[in-house]
Order: C-alpha cells, then sequence, then structure tokens
C-alpha cells in the first residue's frame, strides 16, 4: 500500500491531510493494545469533508495512521508544545493519556528509525515536491493543513474548543492577508465559534513549511469535530446533515485563501 495519496492541481492552494489515515501494517497494529486499536486520535472523515470544494486545489494525504508514526511532528522528535500535554512522534498514549501500546510492545528507537523512513520521509517529500512545483507554476504556495479533534480533551485543553481553530505560528508561517482572509472567513461563519492561535497555533507541517519571505505560505486549521462528527467516540462516524452546514463555511475560506493567494501572485509579478 502507498504510504500517501497525491494529486497535483492547478491552483495555488494545497491541502495536506496528515492525520486522516487508518492503515496500520499487521506487525504494528499487534502492538497496539485494545485502546489503541480504536484509533481513536483519527481526524476522522476531514478528506471526505474537504472534497470538491475547491477543485483546482493540490491534495496531499498520509494513508497511514498516526499511531504508527505522527506526520505533524519533527523528526527529530523535539515538542510542538513544551510543558504541555501532547503527544509526539510516536505516540505512547492517546489524547486521553491512556497507554495505545501492549505491555512490552511498545515502539524503540530503531521502530523509530524504521518508520521515519518508511512513512514519515516519503509523505514530506511529496508534499514539498508539490509546493516546489506549485511555487514554481504560480510565484506562490499556500499549505493548508487540514485537522480535526475531538472538542474536549480535558488531557490537553481545558473546556470545549472552538469549532474553526487557525494556527499560523503568530502570523510567522504565512502573510498577514493570508491570515486575514482565512479570519474574516471564520469571522462571517454565522453559528461558528472560531478562534486564531489558540490551543493550536499551527503544528510541525506549518511551521517548518510557511516561509512568506520566500512565497510559500502554511496555515492549519483544526476543526472540533463536534462539529461534523455525529458522535466523537466510536464509530466516528460523519453527521450527513452537520457536514453539509460546515462544508459551504469551508468552501469560503478556500475561495478567499485562493483569490488572496492570486492576488499575492500577481503583485510580485508586477513588482
Amino acid at each position: 500500500m502507498t504510504v500517501f495519496e497525491l494529486h497535483r492541481g492547478t491552483s495555488p492552494i494545497i491541502l495536506a491531510f496528515p492525520h486522516t489515515g487508518t492503515f496500520v501494517p499487521p506487525e504494528i497494529e499487534a502492538r497496539l493494545s485494545e485502546e489503541g486499536r480504536v484509533l481513536r486520535d483519527t481526524d476522522w472523515h476531514i478528506h471526505r469533508l474537504y472534497d470538491g470544494l475547491l477543485p483546482g486545489a493540490s491534495i496531499v494525504r498520509a494513508t497511514f495512521h498516526r499511531y504508527c508514526i505522527d506526520a505533524n511532528r519533527d523528526p527529530a522528535g523535539a515538542s510542538l508544545y513544551p510543558g504541555q500535554n501532547t503527544t509526539g512522534l510516536v505516540p505512547i498514549t492517546n489524547f486521553d493519556g491512556v497507554s495505545i501500546w501492549r505491555e512490552g510492545e511498545e515502539p524503540t528507537e530503531a521502530d523509530i528509525a524504521e518508520r521515519l523512513a518508511r512513512f514519515h520521509a516519503p509523505y514530506h517529500a511529496a508534499l514539498r515536491a508539490e509546493i516546489a512545483r506549485v511555487r514554481e507554476e504560480h510565484g506562490v504556495a499556500v499549505v493548508y493543513d487540514c485537522h480535526s479533534i475531538r472538542a474536549r480533551v480535558p488531557f490537553l485543553f481545558d473546556g470545549q474548543l472552538p469549532d474553526l481553530n487557525i494556527g499560523t505560528d503568530g502570523g510567522k508561517t504565512c502573510d498577514p492577508a493570508i491570515e486575514r482572509a482565512v479570519l474574516e472567513a471564520c469571522v462571517d461563519a454565522t453559528g461558528y465559534s472560531h478562534v486564531l492561535n489558540g490551543r493550536f497555533r499551527g503544528g510541525w507541517t506549518t511551521r517548518v513549511y510557511g516561509e512568506p519571505a520566500r512565497g510559500v505560505n502554511a496555515v492549519q486549521m483544526e476543526l472540533a469535530q463536534i462539529s461534523h462528527l455525529a458522535t466523537e467516540t466510536p464509530p466516528f462516524a460523519l453527521d450527513e446533515v452537520r457536514a453539509a452546514r460546515l462544508r459551504p463555511v469551508l468552501q469560503a475560506v478556500l475561495t478567499r485563501l485562493e483569490a488572496v493567494a492570486l492576488s499575492l501572485a500577481l503583485k510580485d509579478r508586477s513588482a
């Protein structure tokens, strides 16, 4: 099985999906605990939610599960949020702090090295290549990193998460006009709460690829799963009514994002 899916589009927008994959090789699955096999921390159905919203967008999607190795973590193992609870490059627990591995079957350093080469590196090689291609074609590229998480996860944060969580690492990962376009679309989304650079201010993907001075912008969108799932517990089914209500909001975000990206490209060409 290929570890990523790639669709080359015609837009400056690249949709990245590091956490929607559910593939776990049998030899890894055998080492997971009963809780681990639930795959509770999947970004359930996000690629379906965004499907067709911006037909010209490129798509890079990891097919492997984050319990194999997390495609949105630093390959060196550095924490995204020092001093706060989070999960690592190869998670030992789920988002509730519960072990996901059978006793004595936790990943070793050799396992991590093998999974970096097998899963993490190919996914990011594909994403880097697509960023380079899109930037060469348009003069600008925007990585829109697509995520979701349960609305309430006490191990990670207090209270209930807003519906729409925009991450730009304090504005470092994108042009101000890009950040403003996403924020304005969220402000206009009646019935949905939002926050800019709250608990989730952008993961490793956003931070490592977002270099606006080079024409590469990155934004993370973390959706509270209550906005589109029937239940945030198994079987994690998509609520078609909620999804149908949310999709136009996400389409407005992407449409504004594309318009601003094309405007920035035109501005650079005329400079």
